[in-house]
C-alpha cells in the first residue's frame, strides 16, 4: 500500500465516508419505513387476501399487517437512530476523531450491508491512524 509522506493510508477517510452513506441511507430507509409501513398497517383491512390485493406481491409476511402503527414508527425510528450513530462515527474517523466512536458508528451501518461491511474493515485496519 503506497503512503503519501504523512502516514494517513486513505483507508481510514475510505471508512468513514462508506460510514456516512451508510447512515444516510439508513436514515432513509428508518424514515420511509415509519411512514409507509405504518400507513399500510392502518389502512388495511385484516387478512391475507386483501394484503395481497392492495399490496401485491410484498416482500414481508402477512403477519406484518397485525402489527400496530407504533411498532413500525419505533422500528423505523430505531433504524434512523443508527444511521445517525453511523453517520457521527463517520465524521469522526474522517477527522481522525476517537477511533471508538469511528468504529461504533461503522458497526452501527452493518445493517445498510456491503457499505457498513466495508466501514468496519477499513476503520478497524486502520487503528494505527489515530494512535499518531
Amino acid at each position: 500500500m503506497e503512503s503519501n509522506g504523512n502516514s494517513k493510508s486513505g483507508l481510514l477517510t475510505a471508512g468513514g465516508a462508506l460510514s456516512v452513506a451508510a447512515g444516510i441511507y439508513l436514515i432513509v430507509v428508518g424514515v420511509s419505513m415509519a411512514i409507509r409501513l405504518m400507513r399500510a398497517s392502518t389502512v388495511l383491512p385484516s387478512g391475507v387476501r386483501a394484503w395481497q390485493e392492495f399490496i401485491g406481491h410484498s416482500p414481508f409476511p402477512p403477519f406484518f399487517v397485525y402489527w400496530p402503527s407504533y411498532q413500525w414508527v419505533t422500528i423505523g425510528g430505531c433504524v434512523g437512530i443508527l444511521g445517525i450513530v453511523a453517520i457521527v462515527g463517520g465524521v469522526s474517523a474522517i477527522r481522525r476523531g476517537s477511533f471508538g466512536l469511528s468504529l461504533a458508528g461503522a458497526i452501527c451501518a452493518l445493517p445498510s450491508s456491503i457499505l457498513g461491511i466495508l466501514a468496519v474493515i477499513f476503520v478497524a485496519v486502520s487503528k494505527k491512524e489515530f494512535e499518531g
